[in-house]
């Protein structure tokens, strides 16, 4: 009678490790929109439409195959004020032309969520609680934050909110946003890129990938994420996408809260 309880409660012991577990993917991926103030509607439809555009291409979907298990988890959340991250579409699973559609459809459709000033650092916290909540097990683990700054404003500072998604084992890549209206494309003050670099990025194969206008956006969405589900750096990256990897030779900026 023992044996048999014991032989139960080992049972109903491996069954809660795999329910615990949640369902295997090959990544896990938050992307992580700028929806602050110095985004306008029409700056939060680009990098909606350049999103929808890239996780419905073919190349992203042959990719998406050849994955150990053939499906990856991703969902849209866009960010502005410390209290201010908004989940665009919920965690969706992305294993063919369908998904990804169904994705697409559902990023296109709601108004602006996220409102306010840059905060970084509580944008990054609220993706890592997202990643540790939800149903799914991935073999990789990746927040995308897409930005126009590196500079945050109230909330969790950014360098504690980069450490602890580090040290859970989460990537940060980094989409930066060049201004749309200056000739250079950089902003003025500073090295956004190299910013990026020095103070938001972090993990292995942590990137940063530069862009512009909605074609160019589009681009450099789907370069992005083709690195991430490869789960490389991507050194062969063209020079036009390419800013900085977190271990580049660029002099890094002060630190940014």
């Amino acid at each position: 009678m023992q044996l048999a309880v014991a032989g139960l409660i080992a049972i109903a012991g491996l069954l809660a490790c795999e329910a615990a577990a949640g369902e295997p993917v090959d990544l896990e991926l938050v992307f992580l929109a700028d929806a602050t103030g110095s985004i306008d509607d029409g700056e939060v439809r680009f990098q909606r439409r350049g999103h929808a555009a890239a996780i419905t291409h073919p190349e992203i979907l042959a990719a998406i195959a050849q994955g150990y298990e053939g499906r990856i988890a991703v969902t849209y959340v866009e960010w502005g004020a410390a209290s201010s991250q908004e989940v665009v579409v919920p965690w969706t699973i992305i294993d063919g032309p369908d998904s990804a559609a169904a994705f697409a459809r559902a990023l296109l459709e709601p108004p602006r969520l996220a409102v306010g000033r840059n905060a970084i650092g509580s944008a990054i916290d609220a993706a890592q609680t997202q990643i540790e909540t939800n149903l799914f097990d991935g073999f990789r683990r990746t927040i995308d934050l897409a930005a126009d700054s590196a500079y945050s404003w109230g909330g969790v500072p950014i360098a504690e909110a980069r450490d602890a998604a580090l040290a859970a084992d989460i990537v940060i890549n980094g989409l930066a946003i060049l201004c749309r209206q200056c000739e250079s494309g950089r902003p003025a003050a500073y090295d956004l890129e190299a910013a990026f670099a020095a103070t938001i990025i972090g993990g292995p194969g942590s990137f940063v990938i530069t862009a512009d206008g909605d074609l160019r956006f589009a681009e450099a969405v789907r370069r992005k994420l083709l690195l991430e589900i490869a789960g490389t750096d991507g050194v062969a990256r063209p020079a036009s996408q390419l800013a900085r990897s977190a271990d580049g030779d660029a002099a890094p900026p002060e630190p940014m809260r």
